[in-house]
């Protein structure tokens, strides 16, 4: 049976203790993503947080991040490009392996330690629709921002 949508550990992360993102209640749209290791976000400061984790889906939906509203809450980070998007073709690009990488700002003026596993974001997967002239046949040679190349 083809694999349909789900996350995968990445292959420099296979021994570190990764966990598979997993939703908490039944009713729950939104993956928990965890951090993969202790980072610290500076004061103004904008920081990759790593995953260790990859995403697949089908070619008609994407990853939707968004930030954890504890994160917001408590800690008053906010997601860099909130919400984010990930394509279905990000998977297993040549760059990073379609590593999920979390932009985070820190707007405060303390910095703020993310630990490892600390639930970070959320990810919803979902449907998107195209025109009825779309003619992208364009593909992805890269990870982080390559489309825009």
């Amino acid at each position: 049976m083809k694999k349909k949508r789900g996350f995968e550990v990445i292959s420099s992360y296979a021994k570190k203790g990764i966990h598979i993102p997993e939703r908490k209640t039944s009713r729950s749209s939104g993956y928990d993503l965890e951090a993969a290791k202790d980072t610290v976000i500076q004061p103004h400061d904008l920081t990759r947080v790593y995953t260790g984790i990859k995403v697949y889906m089908p070619e008609d939906e994407y990853l939707l991040i968004s930030i954890r509203s504890s994160l917001a809450f408590k800690k008053g980070l906010i997601l860099a490009n909130g919400p984010a998007i990930i394509d279905s073709d990000y998977y297993n690009n040549e760059d990073n392996e379609g590593h999920l990488i979390i932009g985070i700002y820190n707007p405060g003026d303390n910095p703020v330690l993310i630990k490892k596993g600390d639930r970070i974001a959320q990810g919803i997967f979902m449907k998107y629709k195209t025109t009825d002239d779309d003619t992208a046949t364009g593909k992805r040679v890269g990870g982080i921002g390559s489309t825009g190349k």
